[in-house]
């Protein structure tokens, strides 16, 4: 496993390469297969690299006692929206293939034991398991001995038991990635606490590191990104009108390329140190000011504030920053007035 860089499907994530992006279409469809291909296509569209889904068989993911237990963004317990919300096995194989052939990567949340075996069966080429499940370590352990990379979200979680989920991967030697999340919907924007990225970043030094984000807008993803984040997620519909749970967070097709285009020109931003760059040169030519005569000037005459200032372009030998060292000088020559002076004029 090489540190603080994941390999899926060919991409590369980590800190030396471009944010990815992570579209979550999850269960925006509602069930209906039509509005999942067109959240795909509207995903591409937008310049997302990555869309993803969630993977429900109930069977296997829920006791009865579901059928009783409420989400607090929604009036319908969490059984009949995801009951609501499945596609078949069929169409999700057709949704993953139409991904795979638009060369986008196809990720999906399993949320059972079964779900994961399906999603082994299709071919997907790594795992992302959501907040509910960081520290299902039955689950995760499951998943891990597939060998492929995991993103793992960390919201409703702390330190203590990100590490039960760590020692699982770096036992199975697999390639993750952690990502910081606040499980609110919407999370406003002072709990969404970008400072637990340092916090995890010093915990986990082998793990890339991004942020799964619930809050309105691409406000935090940003911030992120300076921060360190390697993968941003977010929820992503076609249109904010649909109905669904995770309307209200999610992002349409403008933020959608919004994110992807403003996360990676701040990652370009990155870095570099406090030097003149030789790209300046022209701007310093105009900009700068040169040391000049304000008079004519006699041989022997001393050089004095009233005589000589400073004045762009900055083309001359002597540059502003040399003024106050010429004062009390002599000039070696008959100088003009509004003439650039030189180190040969000074004695």
């Amino acid at each position: 496993m090489t540190s603080n860089q994941i390999c899926i499907s060919g991409r590369l994530v980590g800190p030396d390469y471009k944010p990815f992006v992570i579209a979550e279409i999850g269960i925006n469809h509602e069930g209906s297969y039509e509005k999942a291909l067109q959240m795909v296509n509207d995903a591409h569209a937008a310049g997302a690299e990555c869309v993803k889904f969630q993977c429900h068989i109930l069977e296997d993911e829920m006791t009865p006692d579901a059928q009783n237990t409420i989400p607090s963004n929604s009036d319908k317990s969490i059984y009949e929206i995801m009951n609501r919300c499945l596609l078949t096995y069929e169409e999700e194989l057709a949704l993953k293939k139409t991904v795979d052939d638009l060369g986008m990567i196809y990720l999906s949340t399993p949320f059972s034991r079964a779900a994961a075996d399906r999603l082994e069966e299709m071919g997907v080429k790594a795992y992302k398991i959501g907040s509910g499940e960081c520290n299902n370590y039955p689950l995760i352990e499951h998943i891990a001995k597939f060998g492929k990379p995991i993103i793992l979200s960390t919201g409703m979680n702390n330190i203590s038991s990100i590490q039960g989920a760590v020692d699982i991967f770096e036992r199975h030697n697999v390639e993750y990635a952690l990502l910081h999340c606040t499980s609110l919907y919407p999370t406003p924007y002072d709990q969404v606490r970008l400072g637990a990225m340092a916090e995890m970043k010093d915990a986990f030094p082998n793990a890339v590191l991004g942020l799964s984000d619930h809050s309105i807008g691409n406000y935090t993803c940003f911030g992120a990104v300076s921060l360190g984040a390697s993968i941003l997620e977010k929820h992503f519909t076609s249109d904010k009108t649909w109905p669904g749970p995770d309307i209200e967070i999610s992002i349409d097709p403008v933020e959608l390329s919004e994110l992807v285009n403003g996360s990676a020109a701040i990652h370009s931003a990155l870095g570099g140190t406090k030097t003149i760059l030789k790209a300046e040169q022209p701007t310093i030519d105009f900009a700068y000011a040169s040391v000049v005569t304000i008079k004519n000037i006699k041989e022997g005459d001393c050089f004095t504030r009233d005589n000589i200032w400073v004045k762009r372009p900055g083309t001359g030998e002597l540059l502003a920053a040399e003024f106050d060292n010429i004062l009390g000088q002599r000039a070696t020559r008959d100088l003009d007035n509004n003439y650039q002076l030189k180190r040969g004029d000074i004695v």
